[in-house]
């Protein structure tokens, strides 16, 4: 047995699980979400019947009859002694990624692979044998594409030499060694709520103390709430996805920005931005870097969502110093950026102006489609008007994030709750609908939901169990 949750933690995890149908099946549903999400990792231990119900306020009969449901779908064993164990996900689980069981994936928010990526790898292929007499990896980075970057930096308006670059393996790894090395275990990090999960994890698995300010598509950031958390809370540091933030889609404001900086030099806090999405404009043009240029300022970009999600390399723009406190740091989680990646970015960097113009019409047609759809089959719905990025924070008008989910996998159509988005519980009438796919699918994605919205609202936290074998 690796691992255990705690009571208060399973009970946060599964937010709005409550759909209108038997407690037990939503109950179930909302931990077999968790498993599918990899919120529950395999061989955790659940929490005693008896406590759950208790903390959950269900009778110990509904809860037992959760564990029961979850046994028979294979999520589950309960062993005498030892209580209530997930398992490994089945090659026959809804949602699982590698298989061919859901016919519209809208979890992983990435569109398809950039149309001049082939020509550039078969370029760099043609230097193989060059590549391949070197050592292969670098910890800092190769310093042509730390020029590159720092030439895109300095035509945004902020000048940048290649020792302000720490080139990584992808944005994910950034955040990782981020938190790593700039955050001790109780120290205080911001971070917007909703926000990208996979950061929020990076934060708790350094043991930090994450505080939520609140983020909507619709009025922007709660700068009371940031102004009292830098006052008060005095964070170490805040995450911050400043344009298309990811879920909402919402840009800042020039006031916006001005305001976290404000606060953040008060408080002594450096401020991380992530700008992975900062490029997926569709009816913005593309601007100079927000927050302008500060030695606390932390920067991490990626080629993940502009070119391809296979294309793991990422970035840091920080302060020399910051820079070198990573690059010292970095050998605990990985040896450097393999050189056959680098030496593609090397080339598609000085083209991301190019390219962004191109993944912005790709996306404005997906984006249009997946709006005009919603707005038609579920006009009850609030769906936001965004100007770029890769998603719709969609909401529900009601708590059913999570069995609307657990249905739609049922459908074909894999999504993720909006609680997956939250940072300390919450969101579970929103819903994160990407239009990273193509029209077509979009469309089919609509179609699924008003279906799957009709059996959740109808009282049935699922759709009928052979459902799920179409899928597989």
């Amino acid at each position: 047995m690796d691992s255990r949750i705690s009571t208060r933690t399973l009970a946060s995890a599964l937010g709005g699980w409550r759909g209108s149908g038997p407690a037990y099946e939503a109950l179930a549903d909302g931990i077999r979400l968790l498993c599918l999400d990899n919120r529950l990792a395999p061989s955790t231990a659940l929490p005693a019947e008896r406590e759950l119900a208790a903390a959950l306020h269900l009778s110990r009969t509904t809860v037992a009859a959760a564990y029961r449901s979850l046994r028979d779908s294979g999520h589950i064993e309960s062993l005498r002694g030892s209580g209530s164990v997930t398992l490994p996900l089945r090659r026959t689980d809804p949602g699982r990624h590698d298989t061919d069981d859901v016919a519209i994936d809208l979890q992983q928010a990435s569109p398809a692979a950039w149309p001049g990526l082939p020509a550039i790898v078969q370029e760099v292929m043609q230097d193989a044998p060059a590549l391949v007499a070197r050592i292969g990896y670098d910890v800092v980075g190769d310093l042509g594409l730390r020029q590159a970057i720092a030439d895109h930096y300095a035509q945004r308006g902020l000048a940048t030499t290649p020792d302000q670059i720490l080139v990584t393996t992808g944005a994910q790894s950034a955040i990782h060694l981020i938190a790593s090395v700039l955050v001790g275990r109780a120290d205080r990090v911001m971070l917007e709520t909703p926000t990208y999960p996979h950061a929020a994890d990076a934060f708790r698995r350094v043991g930090a103390r994450l505080i939520g300010v609140p983020v909507d598509p619709a009025s922007g950031w709660d700068l009371e709430r940031a102004e009292q958390s830098f006052a008060r809370a005095l964070p170490t540091l805040a995450y911050l996805m400043p344009d298309f933030q990811n879920p909402t889609g919402r840009t800042m404001t020039a006031s916006e920005s001005d305001a976290f900086l404000a606060g953040a030099r008060s408080a002594g806090t450096v401020l991380v931005l992530d700008e992975t999405t900062a490029q997926l404009d569709i009816d913005r043009s593309s601007g100079s870097a927000p927050f302008g240029d500060d030695d606390r300022i932390v920067r991490v970009g990626s080629l993940g969502k502009t070119v391809w999600g296979g294309l793991r390399v990422g970035w840091v723009r920080a302060a020399p110093e910051i820079v070198r406190r990573l690059a010292s740091g970095r050998p605990v989680h990985d040896l450097g950026t393999p050189e056959i990646e680098q030496a593609i970015a090397a080339r598609i960097v000085p083209r991301l102006d190019e390219i962004a113009r191109q993944r912005g019409e790709l996306l404005r047609a997906g984006r249009d489609t997946l709006v005009a759809g919603l707005r038609t089959l579920l006009p009850e719905w609030q769906v936001p008007d965004v100007s770029g990025g890769v998603s719709l924070w969609v909401g529900l008008g009601d708590p059913l994030s999570t069995p609307l989910v657990m249905n739609a996998r049922a459908r074909g159509l894999a999504l993720s709750a909006g609680s997956r988005f939250a940072v300390e519980g919450g969101h579970d009438r929103h819903l994160r609908v990407p239009f990273t796919a193509a029209p077509a699918a979009l469309e089919q994605a609509a179609r699924i939901l008003r279906d799957a919205w009709d059996d959740v609202r109808g009282g049935r936290t699922a759709a009928p169990r052979e459902d799920f074998a179409t899928v597989v």
